[in-house]
């Protein structure tokens, strides 16, 4: 536990089981559910860093079949693996209201079924990269995969309250599978890029598991506003936010963007350096969830900001 730890201590779920809110919002179709198990919302973030992350590497727009045969795979590999991350946490995810709506915990979709939908998204997401991409992109999109997996969700998510800081590079992997698409090699700008969206993952889930720390008490899972004290969370996402703004101002000499893009990276990040502050001086759960709406923002005006900043030059 992180120092000025509490126990966990389960909290008492809603008479009845699953919420009327989480009713309204689980899916009531097969198909639903299905597509439910993808995670859709998080795969939208995913592919909003891959395409901006494609133009700068190309230094131009890299062609319409490229782009769709990338986030295609993209999609299908990042939907398997959060399919993969239901079917193992089905059973805390019945803990939690806020996940009591997902197929596994209602039924909609049994365990084995879902394990193979999943399987069968990762299998075509690697051939559809390697036959249509390069080998390079499906071997980083598996990859992953395999560390989300693996890593995050099997070991480290109820084991460690670094369990986001570490699993989180998983969710900075497609800056990589974007790059290697347009040039099958890596190099030093994308894993700079890498690098910004790794130390973006936590001030982003921990502001969301400020406003869910019950939900995760009742689960038993060590998510850090869980078991830490107010200023212990706000001080660690502080110490990441100076991380990720210093690496996304780096971007710009090593990939020798414009003044836009700096100009665009130093602002967002100044907004959001002070609304983590503001969080820490005033933890409520609506600052949180704040702050975890900007995050969103910022990384959509950040690679936005890429965009516009290669076609202006």
């Amino acid at each position: 536990m992180a120092v000025g730890a509490r126990p966990l201590v389960p909290s008492r779920l809603a008479p009845g089981g699953i919420t009327a809110h989480e009713r309204s919002r689980a899916p009531r179709t097969v198909v639903g559910a299905y597509i439910a198990l993808t995670k859709p919302r998080i795969i939208e973030l995913l592919l909003v860093t891959t395409l901006p992350t494609m133009v700068v590497a190309k230094g131009g727009w890299p062609g319409a079949a490229l782009m769709a045969w990338t986030l295609a795979g993209g999609t299908l590999a990042a939907g398997g693996a959060n399919a993969i991350n239901m079917y193992v946490d089905r059973d805390i995810d019945s803990l939690m209201p806020r996940t009591q709506g997902r197929p596994l915990v209602t039924g909609l979709v049994t365990p084995r079924a879902a394990l193979a939908f999943a399987i069968a998204l990762e299998v075509a997401a690697f051939a559809l990269l390697w036959s249509t991409v390069n080998l390079l992109s499906a071997v980083l999109a598996l990859s992953a995969t395999l560390f989300y997996v693996f890593v995050y969700t099997l070991w480290l998510k109820r084991s460690s309250t670094s369990n986001i800081v570490v699993g989180g590079a998983a969710g900075a992997v497609p800056v990589l599978v974007g790059w290697s698409a347009v040039r099958n090699s890596l190099g030093w700008a994308p894993i700079v890029l890498f690098a910004t969206m790794f130390f973006w993952t936590p001030p982003h889930f921990w502001a969301l598991a400020i406003r869910y720390a019950d939900d995760y008490r009742a689960a038993g899972v060590p998510m850090l506003p869980a078991v830490a004290e107010p200023a212990v969370v706000s001080r660690r996402m502080l110490f990441h936010t100076v991380l990720l703004v210093v690496f996304s101002l780096a971007f710009w000499p090593v990939a020798h963007m414009g003044w836009l893009y700096c100009g665009s990276a130093a602002v967002l990040g100044a907004l959001f350096g002070w609304g983590v502050i503001d969080l820490g001086r005033n933890p409520t759960p609506k600052r949180s969830m704040r702050v975890f709406g900007f995050s969103i923002t910022y990384v959509t005006l950040l690679f936005g900001a890429m965009v516009l900043d290669v076609f202006v030059r």
